[in-house]
């Protein structure tokens, strides 16, 4: 199996990512490469204050749109969720969320560094 196989094994929608690439599969893969580098950029932690999330909020938000644009579907799922729940001033169940998908993102992440 190579990386778009393993990447829906893990729920991701390659196929729809690929066309928002127009079909360009080495493009679709360079920029999950580059995904991988906001990820690590961005990364957020459950642990976050919350009095203060602003910077969190961005955060999310911007994770949100990247792993939108790449249709990592559980990632985008779940970062949207998020961002809603900050927005409506509920941190402890966005707090939650992030917890419940960061093993998933992980696996995502690390089966791109797999093939990067």
């Amino acid at each position: 199996m190579g990386l778009l196989e393993d990447l829906k094994a893990l729920n991701v929608n390659v196929d729809e990512g690929l066309e928002r690439m127009m079909g360009n599969s080495s493009l679709y893969e360079r920029m999950l490469v580059k995904f991988i580098k906001v990820m690590n950029d961005l990364e957020v932690s459950p642990d976050f204050d919350n009095n203060d999330y602003a910077e969190i909020i961005e955060k999310t938000h911007t994770i949100k749109g990247a792993s939108g644009n790449l249709s990592i579907t559980p990632i985008y799922e779940a970062y949207t969720e998020i961002v809603n729940l900050l927005r409506s001033d509920k941190p402890d169940e966005a707090k939650q969320i992030l917890r419940d998908i960061l093993p998933v993102q992980k696996e995502i992440l690390a089966c791109i560094e797999k093939y990067a």
